[in-house]
């Protein structure tokens, strides 16, 4: 064997130990320890977000959205809707995507017509009171939230369908309600899901 075929082989063993050795610290010591990291300080969002019930079942993610309609797709009273999705056949987490649809889209427009008098009806205000993100879907599809605005409107209604006082629903949307990032960055918004199951385990 000659000298250049010797240090062509510790080149390779050389090489090949670095790619183990990389391959143990970077792709699982690093791993386990970013997991342990944020299941230690951070629990809850390291784990989905996810909504559980006080009976123990997971029933949601407050980081997305989800409809509350029966077998048939009529918005249940009882219960806070959510702004439309067009996420597949609706908040599917698989399909998350817009419309793509201009504001000038004929077929948008009478989309936005029609809820509007649809959301108007279910709510019993005046079509003027029907915020635009209850007409509209976000750019992902899967947003959870609602404006406060939207929230207002639906109140009396959801008060009715539970047997609830306003006051008392009103006080479930402030408490899921959420204010701009550091006081100042975007708007206030109400986690539907979030108001749903708070209003569900107060029900309860």
């Amino acid at each position: 064997m000659n000298a250049g075929t010797r240090s062509g082989g510790r080149t390779l063993w050389v090489a090949v130990r670095a790619m183990l050795m990389f391959t143990v610290v970077l792709g699982i010591g690093y791993t386990l320890l970013i997991t342990g990291i944020g299941q230690l300080a951070f629990p809850a969002q390291a784990n989905g977000s996810a909504l559980v019930s006080k009976g123990g079942d997971v029933v949601g993610s407050s980081l997305l959205g989800q409809s509350f309609t029966d077998e048939e797709g009529n918005p249940l009273p009882e219960y806070f809707q959510s702004r439309p999705s067009a996420a597949g056949d609706g908040y599917d987490g698989t399909a998350s995507s817009g419309t793509n649809q201009g504001p000038e889209n004929e077929d948008l427009v009478a989309a936005i017509a029609e809820r509007k008098v649809q959301i108007a009806e279910f709510n019993g205000v005046d079509e003027s009171a029907v915020p635009a993100d209850a007409v509209t879907s976000s750019s992902s599809g899967l947003d959870p939230h609602i404006s406060p605005a939207y929230a207002q409107i639906q109140i009396a209604r959801v008060a009715d369908a539970r047997g609830m006082s306003e006051d008392a629903v009103a006080a479930a949307v402030e408490a899921a309600t959420s204010a701009p990032n550091l006081g100042y960055l975007g708007e206030s918004v109400v986690n539907v899901a979030e108001l749903n199951l708070a209003l569900d385990e107060s029900a309860g």
